[in-house]
């Protein structure tokens, strides 16, 4: 994994100074991080499809629980083969409560509900505009200058998805439910991306990517636990192949290999370029939707895979 990033300074001081690798390293990325878009980017793809199977028989709050239950396991059992840290005083550990719920429990409510009434497509699209939050949450909360040319990139990126979906997005029926289901895929991704600015500030306090991701799934799947026991949700699993499939689907490759090299991605390069791997991924979403559902392409649609390609270009050269 990275370097260990530097200790905060003074136990008074709100934001911690940079990690030494995002001082060596400002704008190029090292084949390592590159190995680590590829990781995020592939995961998060196949990961709309498989959430799409979740719904349904077992209520989502269920589902996630499951979910990040089972990936809190495999990140405890690495942590201990790999003698990561463990134990820490109760103050971090309401950081790590703070980041479950806002990475590990919440933000998925909020999709899996939103999924019930939008397009899996669109569920894809809104979620790319992490990139955008992470940039502008970034520079108040982490300090990080946006680059002119990052945020050119960005917004290319993001130009290019929404011609991409442009037909999904205006054959929608914005009825109260479509419009309900757009405004919790909202909110899930700024809680999301204020999730993002806590792992990074808790990256820099010298809590390794693992341990924090760990207890951060652990806390997440209890709060869910203890939501859906009072809503008198019943703990099911959903017989069927599809369902197991894609839980343990999303247990392990979406949640563990993706959130690992996601968050270790953001503490080594930063929010905003860290972010733009969720614009890549519903471009490889809506390759898989051709393959497995028949999505037609269309002129809109090359057209806005060609901005996608140019985004990355400008975000991820060096200068």
């Amino acid at each position: 994994m990275n370097a260990a990033p530097r200790p905060l300074p003074t136990p008074a001081l709100p934001l911690p100074a940079a990690p030494a690798a995002q001082t060596r390293r400002p704008t190029g990325l090292s084949g390592f991080d590159m190995a680590l878009y590829a990781t995020v980017v592939f995961a998060w793809s196949t990961s709309w499809i498989a959430l799409k199977w979740q719904l349904g028989v077992v209520s989502p709050e269920v589902s996630i629980m499951w979910r990040f239950a089972i990936a809190s396991v495999i990140m405890f059992a690495w942590a201990g083969m790999s003698g990561a840290r463990l134990r820490y005083p109760p103050a971090m550990h309401l950081r790590f409560l703070a980041l479950g719920l806002l990475i590990f429990a919440f933000n998925f409510v909020s999709f899996y509900y939103g999924g019930l009434s939008t397009p899996s497509g669109l569920l894809a699209v809104v979620f790319s505009t992490a990139s955008l939050f992470n940039m502008l949450l970034a520079w108040p909360i982490l300090g990080q200058r946006i680059e002119g040319r990052v945020a050119l990139g960005a917004a290319l990126g993001l130009g290019g998805v929404f011609l991409m979906f442009a037909p999904r997005l205006f054959g929608a029926s914005f009825d109260a439910a479509a419009a309900l289901g757009l405004g919790l895929c909202v909110f899930g991704t700024l809680l999301f991306c204020s999730g993002n600015m806590l792992s990074a500030w808790i990256q820099r306090g010298g809590v390794a990517v693992i341990p924090a991701t760990a207890w951060g799934m652990l806390y997440g799947a209890l709060s869910l636990a203890a939501f859906a026991a009072a809503k008198g949700d019943p703990f099911v699993v959903e017989p069927t192949a599809k369902y197991v499939g894609g839980l343990l689907w999303l247990s392990t490759v979406s949640s563990v290999m993706a959130f690992v090299a996601y968050l270790t991605l953001l503490g080594r390069i930063g929010a905003a370029r860290a972010g733009y791997s969720t614009v890549m991924f519903p471009v490889f979403a809506l390759l898989i939707s051709t393959v497995v559902e028949g999505y037609q392409w269309t002129t809109p649609a090359a057209l806005g895979l060609a901005l996608v390609m140019a985004g990355n270009v400008l975000v991820l050269r060096r200068r």
